[in-house]
């Protein structure tokens, strides 16, 4: 990727949020794996014109441009699946941040549709590239896990908008799975008072080892955002990750990732092992979702 472009890719922002303005900034930024890429505009259903002189387009143009080859998926989870075949169905590679559906079934059916049009389907994992995640890599390898538990805590979050908590929380699913391989569930249960805006979702999960692990989501006024962690091994114990520096440019870093599947740069065996973890997570959150409101 350090080569000088042979072309770049024209790029839109769909959904100029939190997500999406780092997105545009990271664009608009000399970076190696920006100089691949142009910003050509960006999409929102609110009339804001232009940001730092990126000019807003509507979606037909976007999907219907030449100019256009890649979008970034950056709106409410609700609406992810929707624009994702959309932009394939046009013909355009596709960056989403996560989770990428609120369905398992939907989401092997977009990679399907990605396969057939020869387009890069890429769901963004930026907790995958944090410090304190790199920092537990290496403190769990080669360990054996006696029992283990994750609990996040924040503020409220719309389920309209943002999915049943196991999808709103997949990153910390994706954090489990990543260390202690593929998980089962083994029991859901979910406490909500939503005229108080708050929501407990206690998840308990086994490795294939057959050993615990406990996953909890806290949400409600008043709730700080943190993530508070117990790992036991048969030779030791950690306890939260200690103060291991800033995360910076993580979705920068994301981004460096699409490139390289962009330019072809990643083998098949690392896309396939990918896709398996990432309809993992899905498959174990709707099952969780299943769980909790079997009615639904």
């Amino acid at each position: 990727m350090n080569a000088e472009p042979e072309r770049k890719f024209g790029v839109v922002v769909v959904g100029v949020g939190r997500a999406g303005s780092v997105r545009m900034r990271d664009l608009q930024n000399p970076h190696p794996s920006s100089a691949f890429l142009n910003l050509i505009g960006f999409v929102s259903r609110r009339e804001l014109g232009s940001i730092d002189g990126v000019q807003q387009i509507s979606l037909e143009d976007a999907l219907s441009s030449q100019e256009v080859e890649v979008a970034y998926i950056c709106t409410e989870s609700s609406s992810h699946e929707d624009y994702i075949r959309q932009f394939l169905n046009a013909g355009k590679h596709v960056l989403v941040e996560y989770p990428m559906t609120l369905s398992s079934a939907a989401a092997r059916g977009l990679w399907e549709l990605a396969e057939q049009k020869g387009k890069v389907l890429h769901e963004e994992h930026v907790e995958l590239l944090m410090e304190e995640f790199a920092f537990l890599k290496k403190e769990v390898v080669g360990k054996d896990l006696l029992k283990g538990s994750l609990l996040f805590t924040a503020g409220p979050l719309e389920e309209e908008r943002f999915g049943f908590p196991a999808f709103s929380g997949i990153s910390r699913l994706t954090w489990l799975v990543s260390l202690f391989g593929e998980l089962s569930l083994v029991s859901a249960t979910l406490e909500q008072r939503k005229e108080d805006q708050y929501m407990k979702m206690s998840v308990c999960l086994e490795t294939e080892n057959k050993s615990p692990l406990s996953w909890i989501e806290e949400k409600g006024p008043g709730l700080k955002r943190n993530r508070y962690l117990s790992f036991h091994f048969k030779s030791g114990s950690l306890e939260n990750v200690p103060n291991v520096g800033v995360n910076k440019n993580i979705f920068l870093k994301d981004q460096n990732i699409f490139v390289q599947k962009l330019l072809g740069q990643f083998s098949e065996k690392e896309l396939a092992a990918e896709k398996k973890r990432i309809l993992h997570c899905l498959g174990l959150a709707e099952e969780i979702q299943k769980h909790c409101c079997p009615e639904k």
